[in-house]
């Protein structure tokens, strides 16, 4: 009693000094990488083993998502999972528009605007309907119970943009009758606050999770400013032990300055967003039978001023856009037989919106574009395990596009279950892109008649886990093969057209060790060949890092080593060729001070190095933050 009155003392005074917050839950949980003997849910659309699947797929739980201190669930994701990176240009905050950073992706495949990459939220695709993008100041750690990466196309279950991956954020539940409540606070270098408020309820069927969050910073440059108010909330109810029904909504907005480059700033190149999706579901979940039915709907409002140059006018009208996607998904899974598993699905998406410059002086729209599109699309997917040594998984999707046509997905892979819990994966899948309203209707250089991106991916895996699971490592090899890629002609007025291609390999490793009941170490390396390069997509990407828990002390480093980034790139003859290289160590430490309560402290590139991600923006050198969290 007297130590938690002490700690009441005492988190009254930090409060005082910085502001609200998030936590983790106290109970212990054993931090993991990628567990191989997991279940998800990213691969299928039912919870599975992963060694049963032959493609590859990193987990994120909620215990690192916790311990990174983060708003946003990217610069984790960067870290852990091999093969996949994020462009950047600050401590907070991605934007949009040109000099926007938060371009994804996975073996050099997503691009910048990220369109060949696939954010879902519990399964639901998020990207902009005109633009065709993800927003990545939209995913905050605050809504994610863990995050699930498919390495590799995903196009079969997930259609279209899932051509290089998928990125599941499975969004956070309460197991447990009770409640709890976490709160957080950090304040840091640059001004930069970042808060976080989290409530989460189980009364016996019923179950629910309200979350909200405030963050800003001044930037490490002039006019670099950053302010974001997020709030999501997850309400559930049990009919009964196989059916169950919920419901979400998640809502985001964010004003952001870009200085523009340092050799030509910018002058208020301000964006204001507002990012909202809302989604419903019916589940069943019997022994041999689970399925779902759910809608989802999600919107944006977008203000962008363009900025201006030193010593010339002010842009004289502001683009705006609102978009919308709404789709509805009906699948259901059944084990016909011992060892099988077969599902069956539909989806079907509306999107697009309209697009229109408002002249300041008098208010005036100027309209630009105003499109809707539809997309229907069936899929099998069939999984058998022979005998106690092999899992045979094949699928097949065929998706129709209002404007492009007609699509047929196939894929197929082994999963081999050898001695000393070893596993090897054989992996055949075919990935796709169907144009975005940009490219076919928005700007120079559209063209109504661009056909769809394809690919071919080719994988073969291995994975082990020894010394009773504490020692866990895989190996991953790949051979990706494209064309109809769209890009400009380079011609005057410019066009786009399908002829670029896609001709990448590469090599992707993890290991995770839990030394004894104090030290753990993980790593991944991914090595990447493209013969055609492209921005956001390293050819070295190195990451290893240690953790030591002991008692009310928890500390955790990393350094993360990348070599051969494009930061500009020749296209058409065009333009210049840049890379970077750089070694990046950080440094998070936390102390429990009661069992409601605990401080932690953080440094980012602590050999305060120098370079860029994007060309024209280089990065903070050594920056710091400290703060509380709370959980009762």
């Amino acid at each position: 009693m007297v130590k938690n009155t002490v700690c009441l003392v005492l988190i009254s005074s930090l409060f005082s000094f910085s502001g609200t917050a998030q936590i983790r839950k106290d109970t212990a949980q054993i931090t993991r990488n990628y567990a191989i003997d997991e279940v998800v849910v990213t691969g299928t659309r039912n919870e599975t083993d992963i060694r049963h699947l032959p493609m590859t797929i990193s987990v994120v739980g909620r215990s690192e998502i916790e311990n990174r201190y983060e708003a946003s669930l990217l610069p984790l994701l960067n870290e852990q999972v091999p093969g996949l990176f994020t462009t950047s240009r600050g401590m907070m905050g991605y934007g949009v528009s040109g000099g926007a950073a938060g371009g994804m992706s996975l073996r050099g495949i997503g691009g910048s605007p990220t369109a060949g990459l696939l954010v879902l939220i519990d399964g639901h695709p998020q990207y902009m309907g005109l633009m065709g993008h993800p927003i990545a100041d939209a995913y905050q750690s605050m809504m994610a119970e863990r995050v699930e990466v498919v390495r590799g196309p995903a196009s079969v279950l997930y259609g279209s943009n899932a051509m290089g991956g998928v990125i599941n954020i499975v969004t956070r539940k309460q197991l447990e009758d009770g409640v709890n409540t976490d709160a957080q606070v950090g304040y840091g270098s640059y001004n930069t606050l970042q808060t976080e408020l989290s409530n989460r309820v189980r009364k016996g069927r019923f179950n629910s999770v309200v979350t909200g969050s405030y963050n800003r910073t001044d930037g490490h440059r002039s006019d670099m400013g950053f302010e974001q108010y997020g709030g999501y909330a997850k309400l559930g109810y049990d009919f009964s032990n196989y059916w169950k029904v919920w419901g979400d909504v998640n809502v985001t907005h964010f004003n952001a300055s870009n200085p523009g480059r340092i050799q030509s700033p910018l002058i208020d190149n301000d964006s204001r967003i507002t990012r909202g999706m809302t989604s419903f579901a019916l589940e069943n979940r019997y022994e041999k039978t689970s399925g779902a039915l759910s809608f989802f709907y999600n919107w944006g409002r977008h203000n962008i001023n363009d900025g201006y140059s030193p010593g010339k006018e002010p842009q004289k009208s502001h683009f705006n856009s609102k978009d919308k996607m709404l789709g509805v998904s009906l699948y259901q899974s059944a084990s016909l037989f011992s060892g099988n598993r077969l599902t069956v699905g539909l989806d079907y998406q509306h999107f697009g919106g309209e697009s229109w410059n408002r002249v300041v002086a008098t208010g005036e729209q100027i309209p630009g574009v105003d499109k809707q599109m539809d997309e229907f699309a069936g899929y099998v997917d069939f999984r058998q395990d022979l005998y106690s040594w092999l899992s045979l998984d094949a699928g097949v999707r065929v998706d129709h596009h209002s404007h492009v046509g007609t699509e047929w997905i196939p894929q197929g892979g082994l999963a081999f279950h050898l001695p000393k819990s070893a596993e090897l994966k054989a992996m055949v899948s075919k990935g796709y892109r169907n144009p975005t309203i940009r490219e076919m209707y928005m700007f120079p250089p559209a063209n109504p008649d661009l056909k769809a991106e394809k690919l071919i991916n080719y994988e073969l895996s291995y994975s082990q886990r020894l010394l009773e699971k504490a020692f866990s490592y895989g190996l991953s090899l790949y051979y990706i093969n494209g064309d109809n890629v769209i890009m400009s002609n380079g011609l005057i007025p410019p066009l786009n057209v399908n002829s670029g291609e896609i001709e990448n390999w590469g090599i992707e490793t993890n290991m995770n060790y839990r030394i004894d009941s104090h030290w753990s170490v993980n790593a991944n390396y991914s090595w990447l060949h493209m013969e055609n390069p492209v921005l956001a997509a390293p050819e070295h990407k190195l990451y290893a890092g240690a953790n030591f828990t002991s008692g009310r002390w928890n500390l955790a480093t990393g350094i993360q080593y990348i070599k051969g980034l494009y930061t500009e790139v020749i296209i058409n003859n065009k333009g210049s060729e840049k890379q970077d290289s750089f070694v990046l160590w950080n440094l998070r430490g936390s102390y429990r001070l009661c069992n409601f309560a605990s401080i932690f402290v953080k440094g980012e590139n602590l050999l305060a190095q120098r370079y860029e991600i994007n060309a024209g923006y280089p990065m903070p050198k050594a920056t710091f933050m400290g703060g509380v969290n709370l959980n009762f």
